[in-house]
């Protein structure tokens, strides 16, 4: 993507998010919406606009019909705010991308590692703790004693 693309497209994901957080006042869309990314087509003649959604299904699945029912409006106040000879057609589209990287990270969570053992997780180290004093076997370096 060229720079003048990426400029665009961070451009309407601003101002989309703008006019969603304060001049769409569709129940739907009172579960907490984020435009996560917008991808231009290489001509601006329209635009993917991929939107998360804190909730269940059913909350995704409202705010997205809540979002697609006002695109109409969304599209015109783009035109009087951003300047470009044609405001992009937007599609909107709902983005896994959150939900999948929080199952990655639960899942990298499970996973322990070699040495660690169930009672290393019972007394963690403080901060204040100098690692060097608490292990066994090893020799004071810092000339305190």
């Amino acid at each position: 993507m060229s720079r003048r693309t990426d400029r665009i497209n961070e451009q309407l994901r601003e101002e989309i998010s703008t006019l969603l957080l304060r001049q769409i006042k569709d129940p739907r869309l009172n579960a907490v919406v984020s435009i996560t990314r917008v991808e231009a087509s290489s001509d601006l003649r329209s635009a993917r606009v991929y939107i998360s959604v804190l909730g269940n299904d059913k909350a995704k699945q409202e705010a997205l019909e809540g979002i697609q029912s006002a695109a109409s409006f969304l599209r015109r106040e783009l035109r009087d705010r951003i300047n470009m000879k044609h405001t992009p057609f937007l599609s909107y589209h709902l983005d896994g991308s959150i939900e999948e990287a929080d199952q990655l990270f639960r899942l990298m969570n499970q996973i322990k590692p070699a040495g660690e053992t169930s009672d290393s997780k019972s007394s963690p180290r403080t901060s204040t703790e100098n690692p060097l004093e608490t292990a066994p076997g090893s020799t004071n370096i810092s000339g305190g004693g």
